[in-house]
């Protein structure tokens, strides 16, 4: 059976409502955190698919993460392999980062439940079924588009919401993974001045996640497992 491996970055941010599509879609999954003492010996290569989730961490704050490089390292390694690969919000500016491209702060904390817009490359891909539906977003960071991919959608905030490579690499900046996960509380402990400075509050966030969480999670699937589908018949 295909096998999969997680990168979690912070324990609250697992593969949550991804999960299921990737099972069934057959792989075995394992899970490794980056505070991992093995995690600097992991192959990150040999896994059929490797999922890379988010963090509140940045990817220029290598200081306080010394993992930081010998990550963006290995999925450099991954990426020049070709091997299919997805990335999530950190995990997507991981991979922007691992193919050489610029990441910095954002103009605006972006934090909330919103859609983003496709343009005509996205509504072409599996992204076209998270049109039109509030994903959740929780980011300050941004990055420059690597170059040799395609942009896929943008918010008002942020230009590049989502870019592919072909169809074995696909970084989101959004989290459609995240709606049915009991960990969102957790994401929501000590923020309240993150949430400020994005013009929200705990109490918003918290009645968004029951309104509109179910149905980003199962639009996030209906992506994932397109996307892994195209993998197998590729």
């Amino acid at each position: 059976m295909p096998s999969a491996l997680v990168i979690r970055h912070t324990p609250y941010e697992g593969i949550a409502g991804f999960r299921l599509p990737v099972e069934q879609a057959g792989y075995v999954i394992d899970r490794i955190d980056v505070t991992d003492p093995a995690f600097p010996t992991v192959d990150m290569v040999s896994p059929d698919l490797v999922v890379m989730m988010g963090g509140p961490m940045g990817v220029y704050e290598t200081d306080a993460h010394p993992w930081i490089p010998h990550e963006i390292e290995r999925l450099s390694e991954r990426l020049a392999a070709d091997r299919p690969t997805l990335g999530v919000c950190l995990g997507a500016q991981m991979i922007a980062a691992a193919l050489g491209a610029r990441v910095y702060p954002g103009p605006v904390k972006e934090v909330g439940f919103a859609p983003v817009t496709m343009n005509a490359a996205g509504l072409s891909s599996p992204l076209r079924h998270i049109e039109d539906v509030p994903v959740l977003h929780w980011h300050g960071d941004t990055f420059d588009l690597p170059d040799g991919v395609e942009l896929l959608a943008s918010s008002e905030r942020y230009a590049h919401q989502a870019f592919r490579r072909g169809s074995r690499l696909l970084a989101l900046q959004c989290h459609p993974e995240m709606g049915l996960d009991p960990r969102f509380d957790e994401w929501l402990v000590g923020a309240d001045d993150y949430l400020a400075q994005a013009g929200t509050d705990a109490a918003i966030m918290r009645e968004a996640h029951d309104l509109l969480g179910a149905d980003a999670t199962a639009a996030g699937r209906r992506l994932v497992a397109e996307w892994l589908k195209g993998l197998a018949d590729g």
